[in-house]
């Protein structure tokens, strides 16, 4: 169905991908609005004619879902909007913080639920039967909560959006929530035991618990997450290309939003190259990284002496010590200063978060294998965490 509405109202041949990104989500969240609408009077309907308060409380979960896809719908409306003085970086973060709004409203109806339900636990009415066409319309429920879980999933990951993850989380729990509302429904032509109250109690936690996970897609990119391996492999082999570049580090990438990234790092280059022809290089590898990427980059230039022998000599043995300390600290900007009779080995230690040891352990045992490897080396050594 969205397929086809895609290309009845979208019509993505030509269209960009920022606009074919705000496009779909406008459409999944106005499907999104329609169908939960639909789910909610039937399940109204249904809860009403058999008396179930799960049935009933899993349609007005329903109608909370209409309401998240307006938030949703809305989000990637004011996502859109172009960058302008006061947000020179976009809106694209809005986005975010409409999945956040959607996964706080999914866990006020889950503490909801459950009060209901636990009421019903302590009062329990007399257990009724639901109808053979209640039981049809709930099936029916689960199908089209599934078919929404579905593409909600699908255009997320195609078009990495936090908010339609959330969504798709939101629409699995709710296809549980659903199935639970039919046990005591069931149960009711076969037992007297009250299961409402407590199949209610589980719908709730299955709520509760895709409000958190919706929840977690949502907070963790406002707060900053690190880029996929993927995405800094690509980097790499773009800048990596240009002949001038031996080397990189200390990259960096912002997420402003979906489709705003901006990404700074240092590139290694001949210290006897020509500068101006460098420059030139490193300006077409920005250009190359927004075309391709599209994403905004800042590259700082760092000067590496390639003719020293001796320096090149020591720092591979400065390496292969290091590596026998840990194989995950990585080392640049490495430099020999002479001072009076001793020599000063001065480079940056790349260490990931949540090593093994503490920046002042890798410091010393740093410093004690180079004293050990030559006796006149000083090591001053900056260390320091990886972004990536």
């Amino acid at each position: 169905m969205i397929s086809l509405l895609a290309r009845l109202f979208l019509k993505p041949e030509g269209r960009s991908e920022a606009a074919l990104r705000q496009g779909y989500g406008v459409l999944c969240g106005a499907v999104g609005i329609v169908l939960n609408l639909l789910l909610f009077l039937v399940k109204l309907l249904a809860g009403l004619v058999s008396g179930s308060i799960a049935i009933v409380a899993d349609a007005v979960n329903n109608l909370s879902d209409a309401a998240s896809s307006v938030v949703t719908l809305a989000g990637f409306l004011l996502g859109g909007q172009k960058p302008d003085g006061h947000h020179p970086f976009g809106h694209g973060r809005l986005e975010y913080l409409s999945g956040l709004a959607v996964s706080v409203l999914i866990l006020l109806m889950g503490l909801e639920l459950a009060k209901s339900s636990l009421e019903r636990i302590v009062s329990p009415p007399p257990p009724a039967a639901a109808s053979g066409w209640t039981v049809l319309l709930l099936c029916a429920a689960v199908g089209v909560k599934f078919y929404m879980a579905r593409y909600n999933r699908h255009y997320g990951k195609r078009f990495r959006s936090a908010a339609m993850e959330a969504a798709a989380a939101d629409s699995l729990g709710d296809c549980a929530a659903t199935a639970a509302a039919l046990l005591p429904a069931l149960a009711g032509r076969v037992t007297s035991l009250p299961l409402d109250g407590w199949c209610g109690l589980l719908v709730a936690a299955l709520i509760f618990w895709s409000g958190c996970k919706a929840a977690k897609s949502t907070i963790d990119p406002l707060l900053g997450t690190p880029p996929s391996p993927e995405f800094v492999e690509q980097i790499r082999s773009l800048v990596l290309a240009c002949p001038a570049v031996s080397g990189l580090h200390d990259l960096i990438v912002h997420d402003y939003g979906p489709g705003r990234v901006m990404i700074s790092l240092h590139a290694e280059v001949s210290a006897e190259g020509d500068l101006l022809a460098i420059h030139e290089e490193i300006d077409r590898i920005e250009r190359t990284l927004r075309e391709e990427l599209g994403c905004e980059a800042v590259i700082h230039i760092d000067p590496v002496i390639t003719s020293d022998g001796p320096t090149e000599e020591t720092r591979r043995r400065v390496e292969a010590i290091i590596q026998c300390i840990d194989d995950g600290i990585a080392i640049h900007d490495f430099r020999i200063v002479p001072c009076g009779q001793a020599s000063n080995v001065i480079f940056d230690a790349v260490v990931p978060f949540h090593f093994r040891l503490s920046d002042s352990e890798v410091e010393n045992k740093i410093k004690a294998a180079i004293q050990a490897l030559d006796g006149s080396f000083r090591a001053i050594v900056n260390v320091e965490r990886s972004y990536t």
